[in-house]
């Protein structure tokens, strides 16, 4: 399965703003964009300083990277959830939004289960979960409400998730998601919604993209 494998925190500073794909490291000094606010790049700091206003095409297009890399996911597959979303009655910003919040990488990571997506998406791959009983180790699994998610029962015994009650207390979930640490469960109450997206993102910019 196709994924990005490069150093994260350059896509960071390539949209100027926290991205979170590093986890807890994101919010410390060590974050990178803390420390090189500007572009990556031999001649990043010159055009940070040369950066005059941007063209539609160029915000555009940043938009759509930006979520694209903060859901990990590549174009090939970002265009298939774009068309999909737009085949959806209602609106196709937030059809998209939707889609991308429902993968189950990105439901374990908003149910504390995971620092970042990336740790989530390995996690499931590994296969660690189980969806409505059945062992799932596919990351772009869209989950539906009233699926019942929670940790397999030969995993409980690993390390990390005997401590994972505790690291995940410090974590509130998404309103759409119902969490048991008790029992490393949770269930999908509702689909996501607009409102329910932390990061500020600018959907209508990405269907003008595809819209060309």
């Amino acid at each position: 399965m196709a994924r990005y494998t490069g150093p994260v925190c350059k896509l960071c500073r390539r949209e100027g703003e926290k991205l979170f794909l590093k986890g807890s490291r994101c919010l410390s000094p060590k974050c990178a964009l803390e420390k090189r606010g500007y572009p990556p790049g031999q001649h990043g700091q010159e055009t940070a300083f040369r950066r005059g206003r941007a063209s539609d095409y160029a915000n555009q297009l940043r938009e759509k990277q930006k979520v694209r890399r903060i859901y990990g996911v590549l174009e090939r597959q970002f265009r298939r959830y774009y068309n999909e979303a737009r085949n959806r009655p209602g609106l196709t910003g937030e059809n998209l939004l939707q889609i991308l919040e429902s993968r189950l990488d990105n439901v374990i990571y908003r149910l504390g289960f995971a620092e970042s997506r990336a740790q989530a998406r390995q996690l499931v791959q590994h296969g660690h979960f189980v969806v409505n009983g059945r062992r799932t180790n596919i990351p772009s699994y869209t989950v539906r409400p009233g699926d019942r998610i929670e940790v397999r029962e030969g995993s409980r015994k690993r390390s990390y998730f005997k401590l994972l009650r505790e690291m995940a207390q410090e974590i509130t979930p998404a309103q759409w998601l119902s969490r048991d640490l008790n029992t490393l469960s949770a269930t999908v109450v509702r689909m996501p919604e607009r409102s329910d997206i932390e990061y500020t993102i600018n959907e209508q910019l990405i269907v003008e993209y595809y819209s060309r």
